[in-house]
């Protein structure tokens, strides 16, 4: 799964992606940044990415070439932009965040302490015997 979160702030315009990005998700990933008004910094945030597929990579270089900027925090990120020589955004657009997501990482706890209760529910039939 996909998530695509995108803000506009200042002169920029910053497309984070969290998930696996494959296949059409990756292709409505282009249809977006295709119609980014061509006045704004282009920034895509990577960090958060699980996987990668070619559609994807090809996704990333198609960014490339409309002048974007990546931001790669973790080692999986950084080596997709050093593979696919993508340049990385200055250490200003680094700390630039989509609102509603506070988290640098996907394992950084709330700054109050607040956890959350994870309920799974069991699928009929699964897992009893």
């Amino acid at each position: 799964m996909l998530r695509v979160a995108t803000q506009t702030k200042d002169d920029t315009f910053i497309c984070r992606l969290e998930g696996r990005f494959t296949g059409e998700g990756a292709e409505h990933v282009r249809v977006l940044v295709t119609g980014c008004d061509t006045k704004l910094n282009l920034v895509i945030d990577l960090t958060e990415l699980l996987f990668i597929d070619a559609v994807g990579e090809d996704v990333l270089l198609f960014a490339k070439k409309l002048a974007g900027k990546f931001v790669a925090e973790n080692s999986y990120s950084r080596d997709i932009c050093e593979r696919l020589d993508l340049p990385l955004a200055n250490n200003d657009n680094q700390n630039l965040q989509v609102s509603g997501n506070g988290k640098k990482n996907g394992h950084q706890r709330p700054a109050n302490g607040d956890r959350r209760r994870v309920v799974m529910k069991r699928e009929p039939g699964v897992g009893s015997a």
